[in-house]
């Protein structure tokens, strides 16, 4: 009985991180992506208090060696046009470094400079960019010391936003995500996801991390009636990937084949497609 559930447990994990890797660089937002386990992210699940921070230039180092040499020379000079600038004209100056970093895929230095900008602003829209723009550098990043930060980052940009109106429901989603994801107790972070689908039940980023909640805790079912409402509402590749994972857990290989066949024909991803391929022909063969 528990290799049984042990091996569930297992391909639940498998399937989710492979849809991370094809699909997270699309810019899907309010997944719950489960992470390496972390010095920062005990097995309950709750962060503890990190003492680590992010070095900006270090980030930016190791960001620049992964891009283009004439990119990275042309981003050096506005990051000493920013050093130099006086402190009035700073966040100009840093909101272009965020968007130039966000051209070059690269969400972790743009996300550090939209979280300065914010905390000059102090107003809702700046928290709300700042914590958007931390969770994707969070779902998308694989270095295990900064993944815990950058998550404790985005719930306190949201948590700030919330404190500045806590009617806006971007702002209770991505709080209620933070917490999803590890910044508390998970059904904490539910209650307030729930919240937000009562006010508005087309919420995108809502309806998939309570999907995706559901698969992790293993209750497929709630998965299944999730993720069709809300393809119905917006098919997307993600969520049908996240329905098929679902269904093959229950055994029911015929629905999780057509619901990976609309993946890989939604997402046209070279990758994804050679994957789900395999996957199809092996649930061919348990029919």
């Amino acid at each position: 009985m528990m290799n049984t559930i042990r091996s569930k447990q297992t391909l639940i994990i498998a399937a989710i991180i492979l849809l991370a890797v094809f699909l997270f660089t699309r810019d899907i937002k309010g997944l719950v992506k489960p992470k390496k386990e972390t010095s920062g992210v005990p097995a309950g699940g709750q962060l503890t208090s990190a003492g680590s921070t992010i070095n900006l230039t270090e980030v930016s180092t190791a960001a620049k060696n992964s891009i283009n040499a004439n990119l990275a020379a042309e981003i050096t000079t506005l990051e000493n046009a920013y050093k130099t600038a006086s402190e009035d004209q700073k966040v100009n100056a840093a909101k272009v470094l965020a968007e130039k970093w966000d051209d070059v895929e690269q969400a972790v230095p743009s996300a550090l400079y939209l979280e300065i900008i914010a905390g000059k602003e102090r107003n809702l829209n700046s928290w709300l960019a700042a914590g958007g723009r931390l969770m994707k550098a969070f779902d998308n990043t694989q270095d295990s010391l900064i993944s815990p930060v950058l998550l404790q980052k985005a719930n306190a940009a949201y948590t700030n936003a919330v404190a500045l109106d806590s009617t806006n429901l971007e702002a209770k989603t991505g709080l209620g995500i933070t917490v999803v994801s590890g910044m508390g107790a998970p059904m904490s972070g539910i209650a307030m996801l729930l919240d937000v689908i009562k006010k508005d039940p087309d919420n995108l980023k809502a309806n998939m991390s309570l999907g995706t909640f559901a698969i992790k805790s293993g209750q497929f079912d709630k998965a299944i009636t999730r993720f069709n409402g809300i393809i119905a509402k917006k098919p997307s590749p993600d969520a049908y990937f996240y329905l098929a994972t679902a269904y093959e857990n229950l055994g029911k290989n015929k629905e999780a084949v057509e619901a990976y066949l609309n993946s890989k024909k939604l997402a046209a991803n070279p990758t994804l497609s050679n994957f789900i391929d395999k996957k199809v022909a092996e649930l061919k063969t348990k029919n």
